[in-house]
């Protein structure tokens, strides 16, 4: 069985070419069991990963504003401050086109420690009715050479059509040497040893002309990664023991439901994992925000979190920055788009607390007990039995109470980390080598803190 979300005929996408509190009120996440501290240590492989990410006050200050202004604060950021100009956007997905007032901000340049094959830009941010913000990038590749500025994204959070904008990934970019893959920046041909060295990241925040509403934006970085490739990954050591208490949500219990949002079932596995995250911080939409699901329909909030991640060029809500932007509109909560090395990098993050989603893709015979294959799949990891093995949330389940899941640690990892496998009939394609999401509170914990930059997260 695939999953639809992560491969359709109909989008040549991602989805064909790769089968993410100190101070703060938040609820905590707590381990139900602990046979260990913190994971055994072990050697740690070479760093395949770079992560950089604008957060602070100096961060924004550092960058180079036009009409945006910096500020400070319990969580600083920039924000659209007087208008530089005024563009016109036809909306592809609204057939519209309307007037909007902008201002620009450009990060610095960002020197990769690891020279990437691919990038992955994320972003948190606030986008009040009738606003939004385009995220791009531009590289300089070990050639000397420089990309065309990529778009990365076009976000808002709200879907109002006679307001906002369709968010949206951007298909058919591309020069000769690298191409942008719904969410994911690429380089076409890994082999002949071409790399990104460096980029900036430049933020567009944009409203109706005259408004006084403004986008802000929070947090805006990018995650490069090298990972070669492989077909199987070192076997780790078991370290940690334990288990979180994230809430269960079933994908399968709403299958046929909202077609516009690509209908459920298998094509929600990534917000229903976003969502039982969120919930696991103590985060729940309002009533008012779920008045629009059909009473008929169990958790409705599932629904709420696919209308909420729906791109509207790829067609589906697995858009990774989408999913870490909608896990940023609940209070207090930030998320990012990286990628894990080792199944003790996760050990590292559940013992403090902090669970993961991460996307796989196997056979039906590569995981004991899944019960299906998928060309790509969405699910929560949220501990690990004394044995080592993967305590995961499956949203590929026929109910609630069945997500609980646990998964031999062997097969899981590799069905994780590795970045080439043979699909059914029997062609090598590609997998996901360790992406995951990762959402936690604004302001960590001394322990969540440590926990992420240990994983190359801050």
């Amino acid at each position: 069985m695939t999953r639809p979300e992560q491969q359709t005929s109909s989008t040549p996408s991602r989805r064909t070419v790769l089968a993410a509190a100190a101070g703060v009120a938040l609820a905590a996440t707590t381990a139900t069991t602990a046979h260990a501290a913190a994971p055994a240590q072990q050697k740690a492989p070479a760093r395949l990963v770079d992560n950089r990410t604008w957060t602070t006050y100096t961060d924004w200050r550092s960058g180079t504003g036009h009409g945006t202004r910096a500020f400070a604060g319990a969580r600083p950021g920039v924000t659209l401050a007087k208008a530089v100009g005024t563009t016109s956007y036809t909306d592809p997905h609204l057939n519209r086109t309307a007037d909007w007032e902008y201002a620009t901000w450009t990060s610095p340049v960002h020197t990769l420690a690891v020279p990437a094959t691919e990038v992955i830009a994320s972003w948190n941010a606030h986008t009040p009715a009738g606003t939004w913000i385009q995220i791009e990038l531009q590289g300089t590749y070990t050639d000397g050479t420089r990309t065309p500025w990529y778009v990365m994204g076009r976000w808002t959070a709200g879907d109002d059509k006679d307001v906002d904008i369709r968010r949206t990934s951007v298909d058919d970019q591309s020069d000769d040497k690298s191409s942008i893959w719904t969410d994911t920046f690429s380089i076409d041909d890994a082999a002949s040893g071409l790399r990104l060295v460096s980029y900036s990241l430049r933020l567009t925040l944009l409203r109706a002309p005259g408004a006084k509403a403004a986008p802000t934006v929070w947090r805006l970085g990018a995650m490069g990664s090298d990972v070669p490739d492989r077909f199987t990954v070192p076997a780790s050591v078991p370290g940690f023991a334990g288990e979180l208490a994230v809430p269960r949500y079933s994908q399968d219990v709403h299958a046929g439901q909202y077609p516009e949002y690509d209908g459920g079932g298998e094509a929600w596995c990534s917000p229903t994992s976003s969502q039982m995250i969120i919930e696991s911080w103590g985060r729940k939409p309002s009533a008012a925000q779920l008045a629009w699901v059909d009473p008929a329909y169990a958790d409705p909030q599932v629904c709420l979190a696919a209308r909420s991640t729906y791109d509207y060029q790829y067609e589906g809500c697995g858009n990774w920055p989408f999913n870490a932007a909608y896990a940023a509109t609940y209070k207090d909560l930030q998320g990012v788009v990286t990628r894990l090395g080792s199944l003790t990098d996760l050990e590292t993050l559940i013992a403090a607390g902090i669970p993961a989603i991460t996307s796989q893709s196997f056979l039906k015979t590569e995981l004991t007990g899944a019960g299906y294959g998928t060309s790509g799949h969405l699910m929560t990891v949220i501990g690990f039995t004394a044995d080592g093995d993967v305590i995961a949330n499956d949203p590929a389940s026929h109910d609630d109470p069945a997500v609980r899941r646990v998964y031999k640690r062997r097969e899981w990892e590799n069905i994780w980390l590795r970045t080439k496998r043979y699909n059914a009939s029997g062609s090598v394609v590609s997998g996901t080598g360790g992406v995951c999401y990762l959402y936690f509170p604004a302001h960590p914990n001394p322990s969540q803190r440590k926990a992420l930059a240990a994983v190359g997260v801050r």
